[in-house]
This record gives C-alpha cells, sequence and structure tokens, in this order.
C-alpha cells in the first residue's frame, strides 16, 4: 500500500494504543495488535515507518481480540479468538508474540480445543509506505516514494526510493504463501491440538541489513534485548517501602527507565537516555541531560553515556539553518532520511538556550558523585567549549545574561524547556519580543559556573577555581538585581529584547531555587508564591498561575501540570529548607501517579484538585513514558531522603525528611562510587547507610546550601 501525498491520519496513537519499544525502534499498534495506516500506527526504525499495515486475519475475517500484555517493553502478548458465529462460543484462541528490535518479529500460536480438527486460512496483510515519523505523528504524509515489491525465494521486498534514498523491508515466515500483500497459512490443527508460525519483517537501508535481533533457530531469551534488559534489571536498586502505592511507582520507574536507554550504534558502549515513547525515542539535549540527572541515584552509566555522545554532537561551526554555533549542545538528533524538516532539514538541530549549561552542570555532578578522573579529564575539553558558548554565543548583547532568538522561521521560536509558540507571555497574555533572556537558562549557568569552579578544585587549580566562583556570585547578584520585581514580590519569568521584565507568574522560577541562585532573602517569596491556589493544583505545580491572562489548565505549557518541573521545584524547595513545601508536591505527584496507574505521564492538566477530585485531567497527546517523568519519582525519593553525595568533600548527607504515612524505606544496591551501599530509612526519619565506602562521612544534617563553593578537604 502507498500512501497518497497530504494523505491524513486519525488521532494520535487512538484508543487502546499499544507501544512497544527497544533502543530508539518502536512499534504502536491498536489493542489487537493490528497496525492501521489511516492512524499513527507503525513500525518505526531509524525515525521511519518500515510497517504501515500490518492485520491478522483468519478466514479473510479479523480477530476478536480478548487482551493484551505487556511483560517487556519491547515485547507484547496479544490474545485472540477467531470470529464467532452468533452467540456460539469459539474453538481456536490465537495467540500472538510479538518483539520490536530491529524490525519486528511475530510468533503465532493457534490452539484447537474443538472435539474435530480444525483447518484454516490464516493471513498476515502486510505494507510499508516508509513515512518519516514526524509525517505520521502530525497526520500528513507529504513525500511520495517510489514503491515497488517483489517476491524472492522465501521473501516478500517492499522496497521505495525517494531522492536517491533507498528504504526497505523484508518480509520472511516458515511455510507461508508470499503474495505482494503478505502471507498466507494453510493450516490444520488436529483436535486439542496446536500449530505455530512465525513471521518477521526486517529493515533494509540502503541496501544493506542490520543484525537481527531475534534471529529465528536461536534461543529468545538470549536475544541482545532480552539480555540488555535483564542486565538492568539484575544491577537496578531494590526499593522497599512499606507503602504500597509509592512501591509500585518507584518500580514503574525503574522498568520504564531501562526501556528508554539507547546506545550509539558507532559507540554501543555509551548508554544515554531516549526523551519518550513513542515519538521522542532519540536524544535530546535538555530532556536527557535532566532525566540523567535525576536518575543518578539508579545508574550513573546514564549520564555518562549521555554527556559522552552530546560530546560527540557538540557544535563546531556556525549555521543558520541548524542553529549551530562553536560549542553548543544539541537540541535534538534524528536519524531519518526527512527529519527535522521545520528544523532546519538535517538530523541534528541546536535551536535550545539551555542544554549547553546544563551539559556543564551534569559533568560537575559526576565529580561530586565520584566518577572516575578519566572520563571527567575526557570531557574537560568540551565542558571549556560549552563554557565559551555561554560567554560567547549565548550572551548575544554582552550583558551577562544568556539570551535566544531563532536564525530562520524554522526554528524552534522559544528555545527553554517551554517551547511551544506561547509557552513565554506576559501576566497579560501577550507575547514577548526576541531575544528572551529565560530566569531559569540564568540558574543553569550559574550552577554551570559553580560546577566549573568544583571540577577546577579537583583538578588542583584552585586560581581557575576562585575564578568560576566569581563569575558565579557576579551573575548570582546582577541576576537577583535585574530579575527581581519588588513591587509584586516576585521574579521574572523572562527578560524580553527590550530588557523589559517578562512579569508572568511561572514554574520556571522553581528551577532557580534547584539551582541555588536564588537571594536567601527572596526564597520564602518564590516558595509561596509556587504553592499559592494560583499556582498549586493540588497535585502539582502549573506551569502559569491561574491569575495569567495566557492560563489554560488544557495547554502544553500555559497552565498544565509536568511532573519533570514539579521533581526540580520540589528539589530547591528542599535545598533552601522548605521541608513541607517540599512534601506537599512529592505528596500531589505521587498520588497523582497512583491515579494514573503507577506511571505519571510527560504532563497533564492543570484543573484544581478541587474541580475533578477522582484524578488529575490527562493531556491527550502526552507521551508515556517520557524519560523525565519516568525519572521524577527517583528525583522526588532523593529530594525527601535529602541524600547528597560530594565525593570531592568526602561527605554523603542523609536527613530524611519523608511525609507521614509512607513508613520505612530501605534501598539496597545503589551506587556510590564505584561500590553498592544500601539505605536504611525508619519511619521516624531515623537513616543509616550500610557499606559506606572507605573514607566518606555520613552527614545526618542537610547539605549545607553553598557547600558547593566551599574549599576541599585538606585545602584552603
Amino acid at each position: 500500500m502507498t500512501a497518497s501525498p497530504d494523505a491524513t491520519i486519525g488521532p494520535v496513537g487512538g484508543s487502546g494504543a499499544v507501544t512497544l519499544f527497544e533502543g530508539s525502534s518502536f512499534c504502536v499498534s491498536g489493542f489487537d495488535g493490528s497496525i492501521d495506516p489511516r492512524r499513527p500506527h507503525g513500525v518505526f526504525f531509524e525515525d521511519t515507518r518500515i510497517i504501515s499495515a500490518w492485520q491478522v486475519l483468519l478466514d479473510d475475517r479479523p480477530l476478536e481480540a480478548l487482551a493484551v500484555m505487556t511483560p517487556e517493553p519491547f515485547r507484547a502478548v496479544f490474545v485472540s479468538r477467531n470470529p464467532r458465529e452468533g452467540l456460539d462460543d469459539t474453538e481456536l484462541l490465537i495467540e500472538r508474540q510479538r518483539r520490536v528490535g530491529t524490525g519486528m518479529r511475530e510468533d503465532v500460536l493457534v490452539r484447537n480445543y474443538g472435539r474435530g480438527p480444525a483447518t484454516f486460512v490464516l493471513t498476515v496483510r502486510v505494507a510499508a509506505d516508509f513515512a518519516d515519523l514526524f509525517e505520521v505523528k502530525d497526520g500528513r504524509i507529504r513525500r511520495t516514494w517510489d514503491h515497488s515489491a517483489r517476491v524472492d525465494g522465501h521473501e516478500l521486498v517492499l522496497e521505495a526510493e525517494w531522492h536517491g534514498h533507498r528504504c526497505g523491508v523484508v518480509i520472511t515466515s516458515d511455510g507461508g504463501e508470499l503474495d505482494f500483500g503478505g502471507i498466507t497459512f494453510r493450516v490444520t490443527v488436529p483436535a486439542h491440538g496446536s500449530w505455530t508460525g512465525h513471521v518477521i519483517a526486517h529493515p533494509v537501508v540502503d541496501g544493506q541489513r542490520p543484525a537481527s535481533s531475534f534471529p529465528v533457530g536461536e534461543p529468545l531469551e538470549d536475544s541482545v534485548p532480552s539480555r540488555r534488559y535483564r542486565a538492568w534489571r539484575d544491577h537496578a536498586p531494590v526499593v522497599g517501602v512499606e507503602d504500597e502505592s509509592l512501591r509500585r511507582i518507584l518500580e514503574r520507574s525503574q522498568i520504564d527507565l531501562g526501556a528508554l536507554r539507547i546506545t550509539d550504534p558507532a559507540h554501543p558502549e555509551r548508554t544515554a537516555v531516549a526523551a519518550g515513547a513513542p515519538w521522542f525515542m532519540a536524544l535530546f539535549g535538555r530532556d536527557s541531560l535532566l532525566a540523567s540527572f535525576m536518575a543518578l541515584p539508579v545508574d550513573q552509566s546514564l549520564a555518562l553515556g549521555t554527556l559522552q555522545t552530546l560530546a560527540h554532537y557538540q557544535g563546531t561551526k556556525v549555521d543558520p539553518l541548524t542553529e549551530e554555533q562553536p560549542g553548543r549542545i544539541l537540541h535534538e538528533v534524528r536519524l531519518g532520511v526527512d527529519t527535522g524538516l521545520a528544523l532546519g532539514g538535517g538530523g541534528v538541530y541546536y535551536g535550545t538556550a539551555d542544554a549547553t549549561p546544563l551539559f556543564v552542570g551534569l559533568v560537575g555532578e559526576l565529580c561530586r558523585w565520584g566518577f572516575a578522573d578519566d572520563d571527567l579529564a575526557a570531557l574537560m575539553p568540551h565542558v571549556d567549549r560549552a563554557l565559551a558558548w555561554v560567554t560567547d554565543h549565548g550572551d548575544r548583547d554582552g550583558d551577562g545574561f544568556v539570551e535566544y532568538e531563532r536564525l530562520h522561521d524554522g526554528g524552534l521560536a522559544n528555545q527553554g524547556w517551554k517551547d511551544s509558540w506561547d509557552g513565554i507571555t506576559f501576566a497579560d497574555g501577550s507575547l514577548p519580543r526576541a531575544p528572551i533572556a529565560l530566569c531559569e537558562v540564568q540558574g543553569y549557568v550559574y550552577a554551570a559556573y559553580v560546577a566549573r569552579a568544583l571540577l577546577a578544585r579537583h583538578q588542583g587549580d584552585d586560581r581557575s577555581a576562585q575564578e568560576w566562583r566569581d563569575r558565579a556570585a557576579e551573575l548570582k547578584d546582577e541576576f537577583n538585581r535585574r530579575f527581581w520585581l519588588p513591587d509584586r514580590g516576585m521574579f521574572a519569568l523572562a527578560l524580553d529584547g527590550d530588557k523589559r521584565p517578562v512579569d508572568a507568574s511561572a514554574s520556571n522560577i522553581g528551577h532557580c531555587l534547584w539551582t541555588g541562585i536564588v537571594d536567601e532573602d527572596k526564597a520564602e517569596a518564590v516558595a509561596d508564591r509556587l504553592l499559592s491556589p494560583a499556582m498549586f493544583s493540588g497535585w502539582g505545580v502549573r506551569t502559569l498561575g491561574s491569575d495569567m491572562g495566557a492560563y489554560n489548565p488544557a495547554s502544553y505549557h500555559n497552565g498544565s501540570v509536568w511532573p519533570h518541573d514539579n521533581a526540580l521545584i520540589a528539589a530547591g524547595l528542599m535545598r533552601y529548607g522548605f521541608v513541607e513545601h517540599a512534601q506537599r508536591i512529592a505528596v500531589g505527584l505521587f498520588e497523582a501517579a497512583d491515579r494514573f496507574g503507577g506511571r505519571l505521564p510527560e504532563l497533564f492538566c492543570g484543573f484544581g484538585r478541587d474541580e475533578y477530585p477522582e484524578g488529575p485531567v490527562p493531556y491527550p497527546t502526552s507521551c508515556s513514558p517520557q524519560a523525565w517523568a519516568t525519572t521524577t519519582p527517583l528525583l522526588l525519593l532523593r529530594t525527601l531522603l535529602r541524600y547528597d553525595p560530594c565525593l570531592p568533600h568526602q561527605t554523603v548527607w542523609l536527613a530524611p525528611a519523608m511525609p507521614p504515612g509512607f513508613g520505612r524505606v530501605r534501598v539496597e544496591n545503589v551506587p556510590l562510587g564505584g561500590a553498592r551501599v544500601r539505605f536504611d530509612v525508619a519511619s521516624n526519619d531515623e537513616a543509616d547507610i550500610v557499606d559506606l565506602p572507605q573514607g566518606l562521612t555520613l552527614s545526618r544534617t542537610p547539605r549545607p546550601l553553598r557547600h558547593d563553593l566551599d574549599p576541599l578537604p585538606g585545602r584552603r
């Protein structure tokens, strides 16, 4: 089947959509396993839809779906029966085991519960349109490929060419009859007997076939996806919590985080974090950096792999089309032939203001968590190139603040985490003029300067350390002077192109608490505003206050609730000592996660809890699982435990402030400084760390607000 140009597709995913993913490959189908070309369904490899239609028919009739299970992120089990005649029970049950990796494998098992033999024709109808991921997501197919199909021995080969780029998919089976529309099996199953068959769809890119994830004849439990997933589960921390709901939420987060890991084919030893399933199974600068930071208590290798991969793509030249600049960290990297068309027409797009300072900040975190000096040393040239971007291209007018303005009309108009076109507004709802200096970006830059000072001290370069400390102090003073609105008792969301304060009450300022850029005498006003009725929905802090002109609880960035945003806000509140404020956010989010079945979505609507007490209202196109939503419960637990290691200071802080009712918390197999430790936290917040590496001191008080700027032990 070939999709016509500008063909439209139905609502995203559709009702009961089932998503499987492994690495950057994924499959979206209906509840019954069917892939409908009129919906955003399909099997995707390297951001291209290699299967656009897939339906299993029995005697030319669709199966009747009974259940679907997803025991692993890359595997689903679809249970069906043959179509009924009237009210009679059916005699055939069909189980389809689907696995997604390099392409897709589907194993079909038919059981006959009848008293006599059953003869039938089972058909698998297949089509491929090779649409770009974003064409499918947006519901509009724009390209016209030259398609061809042929049967070559035991293979059905579907191919297409567009502007010299060739794609293909090869369909194979074990004994079926091949034609241009799929595979047909003519089957007789004896009474109380069974029949099995399999169908494999394997991608072809420019004439090359990647190695199969699930080769025929080899045990499926020994496949690369199975082994990789088992290894993750075996090495992940084991959380024991008396509160059953919290235990389920934390377990779900770890499972999803394991599934969102991706590797660079050129460097398979590097494991990074994809932004989210299904449409963002790719490396995003900001998303992957923040998610891997939030995942540090579970797996620190994700942070290292993310940093190494981003360093590989770090900007080297000025390119207005992709917005690449020397030292800049990318916004997004894609693999498909047509990806990024709206953002410059290439596979890598750099239009973000925050990924570059966040990159530096995460390298500083690796130092705090005791990473090997060789790994840190390899990243240091990239750190300094990133900081050069901050002070050069990032600071467009030399006022000390990082601003953004897109370099062409196809780029992102807003280049912070609220990157929708209307994500930044004045209190009256009007849009500011670029260039725009966001408040949280200045906080990220401050944290980057502090991180660079720590790295310099760790390397014994006290002179550079003092220089970066001085830069951090200067930026902090200027930020608190220029962004503070004394008549409103709040910080501005941003400064616009005329250096006017953008006076909307938004969640962004909570990130500034997280980074420590806020003066202590202003922190209480920030904390109280974030938990005010206009900002706090009862489930979480809204992205925009309900008293603002652009407020819309069902919008993407102007009144919705984003879990990751709240996790960073809670961490910031706890950092400044606002324990009850942080606890309210954590409890609200954990209760929201419980209403969502244990998995927090990318975002949900910002309606007040008093309006809909049964649970938060879902946002219709929210990704789930999504990396920084997946890691939100992990950061919330770390925040409530007030767990902060800093190995250069030879200290680990652990001073739990758990809300009432959660009971005892025990976490085993926690990575720390090359060792594995165990946490024991009693219901009265008494805590201990078992097997703490030699030379480290456990402090049962909260981490001091300014400890990152203190001299290292044994040095002045």
